[in-house]
């Protein structure tokens, strides 16, 4: 995230493969000119593109005149190079404070709307040894992937635990650890079905919000220089996602079947599962009253501050709110994106 590896990358916000010509104003659908847009996804395909892959499968970008296509990413590939490059017109990715750290190390990036609502990222542990409030961890050795450390961090700041009191273990994505002793909570999504199920049913959860660590999942993004040149692409993108996550959320089993038949070694029974639990934090109150996608400057304000709290842009400038994310495109779609809670 440093400034010298962001120099490097050149042609940011030319992105001559991922943006055409012939746009229309931001609030109005583009018609006849086809626009070549690439999504840059943090890791591999999953029912949290659900919705974009429903929006191209089911025509909803045609009509918006993007022609639009998803780029993968992986365990060390969040897609920030990509996305700064101009290679991709935006992007996707898992947590907030990867964007809010992109921008303290001057990588022109800003969040345009946040796909989850809510993080979903939980605390499991056993019946036999539970953590329920964030003052049971004192003492605990908690599992967490390691780009994961300063979410556990961030919860021990937050409800004012010391840093020798929580030992944090690296971990993969494997849940033995969990039943062999290593570890006495390990952290997953609530959306993903492959671990909830070996967990059981008594598995104790303490999510990360109700631990007082209120982030946004799925943010989406893109560079300053695409918002302020080609701002009508951005929102016509908006448009045809949220029309997508509309009907997976109308149509769970079509829209995984969509999904399904995009990516093949994709399990239907399992990514069925994980969008039945994603829906709840993709809709909420907030996105009825104001549709897909939606965000609040407040929430973001106190993202930054907290994760100030810990250090986490130590010998860097903090980002402003305005530096790491903007409403103007959520306003430019404002009666395009459906209202569903």
């Amino acid at each position: 995230m440093e400034r010298r590896v962001f120099l490097k990358i050149a042609g940011i916000g030319t992105g001559s493969l991922a943006f055409g010509a012939g746009m229309a104003d931001a609030a109005t659908p583009v018609s006849t000119t086809m626009t070549s847009v690439v999504e840059q996804f943090d890791w591999i395909a999953n029912s949290r593109i659900l919705g974009e892959v429903v929006a191209r499968d089911l025509g909803y970008y045609e009509d918006e005149g993007i022609r639009f296509s998803i780029a993968l990413g992986g365990p060390h590939n969040t897609g920030v190079a990509s996305v700064a490059s101009g290679y991709a017109t935006l992007g996707l990715l898992s947590s907030s404070p990867t964007l809010m750290a992109a921008r303290a190390g001057d990588i022109p990036l800003k969040c345009i709307a946040a796909g989850f609502q809510r993080h979903p990222l939980t605390f499991y542990s056993l019946p036999d040894n539970p953590i329920r409030t964030p003052q049971d961890m004192r003492g605990k050795r908690i599992g967490i992937a390691r780009p994961g450390f300063n979410l556990v961090q961030a919860v021990m700041s937050k409800n004012g635990i010391a840093e020798d009191e929580v030992q944090i273990v690296a971990l993969g994505g494997d849940i033995a650890p969990l039943f062999n002793g290593q570890v006495d909570a390990i952290s997953a999504w609530a959306t993903d079905a492959t671990k909830l199920k070996p967990l059981g049913p008594d598995r104790v959860a303490l999510s990360l919000w109700d631990s007082g660590v209120q982030l946004y999942a799925n943010p989406y993004y893109t560079t300053d220089t695409m918002l302020q040149e080609r701002p009508e692409v951005i929102a016509a993108f908006l448009r045809g996602t949220a029309r997508g996550w509309a009907y997976a959320r109308g149509n769970p089993e079509q829209a995984v079947d969509i999904l399904v038949r995009s990516y093949p070694m994709l399990d239907r029974n399992g990514e069925l599962l994980a969008l039945r639990a994603a829906l709840s934090f993709v809709f909420d109150e907030q996105t009825k009253m104001e549709g897909w996608g939606t965000m609040r400057k407040d929430t973001w304000a106190d993202q930054i501050r907290l994760f100030d709290s810990i250090g986490q842009f130590s010998g860097q400038d903090v980002p402003t709110v305005d530096d790491v994310m903007t409403l103007s495109m959520l306003n430019a779609t404002a009666d395009q994106r459906p209202k569903i809670g």
